[in-house]
């Protein structure tokens, strides 16, 4: 019978390995630029510490304030995975802290993402080889009664993640690319890396290009006045 919030999927299909790896060191914004500026996650979902996140979306959504699924997804994600949580945004309950993101680093599970919040940040935040992203911080644990789903689509900082997505993250925050995709999002990024590399240099020596600014101006009807 089926039941819907209440369910758990046992598989899906992951990419390549490699491919999610090729976006490694390529700016999250340069992605997003190349992605017509709507796979970015919104502001909320914010770097708790400094490691880069790169890898597959394991998805989860919980029971605002609860976290019995999220247990189960650690013990079923793969080495690489990155969960994603949708934890509905709920700022009165933490959905983990130091303890599970260190059985998650044990399991070798790349980083974990909630659209809600953790606790015992100050661990957290020193952390060196396991990515994690929240939307806050609060001292309170959360419940345990159930309710959610396991590698279903999911909501997370205002985009949709569907199990098997690479997810890439920064200081920035974090875009969201179809594996299907993802090989001419990376050409056209790596592209604009190299844009903005002579961009720099131009900048550095007065010979960065501005003419475009008063021919998009007059373009668009912009009136100047004396």
């Amino acid at each position: 019978m089926a039941n819907p919030g209440f369910r758990v999927k046992k598989s899906f299909n992951r990419p390549d390995p490699e491919l999610a790896r090729q976006f490694a060191g390529i700016p999250v914004a340069n992605i997003g630029d190349n992605m017509n500026r709507i796979s970015c996650m919104n502001s909320r979902v914010r770097p708790m510490n400094a490691v880069p996140l790169l890898g597959c979306a394991f998805t989860v959504k919980v029971r605002a304030g609860d976290n019995l699924l999220f247990h189960k997804a650690i013990d079923m994600a793969e080495p690489g995975d990155i969960i994603v949580i949708d934890a509905q945004n709920e700022q009165s309950y933490a959905i983990f802290g130091e303890l599970m993101v260190m059985w998650l680093r044990r399991r070798g599970i790349t980083g974990v993402v909630v659209d809600g919040c953790i606790r015992d940040y100050d661990a957290i935040s020193r952390m060196k080889d396991i990515s994690v992203f929240a939307t806050g911080i609060t001292p309170n644990g959360p419940l345990k009664e159930g309710g959610g789903e396991i590698n279903f689509p999911i909501m997370c900082g205002g985009l949709v993640v569907n199990p098997g997505d690479i997810i890439v993250g920064d200081a920035d925050g974090i875009v969201v690319v179809n594996p299907a995709d993802a090989p001419d999002v990376l050409k056209k990024a790596r592209a604009q890396n190299a844009k903005e590399a002579q961009a720099m240099k131009d900048i550095e020596n007065l010979a960065w290009a501005r003419t475009w600014v008063d021919e998009t101006l007059k373009a668009k009807g912009c009136e100047f006045v004396d």
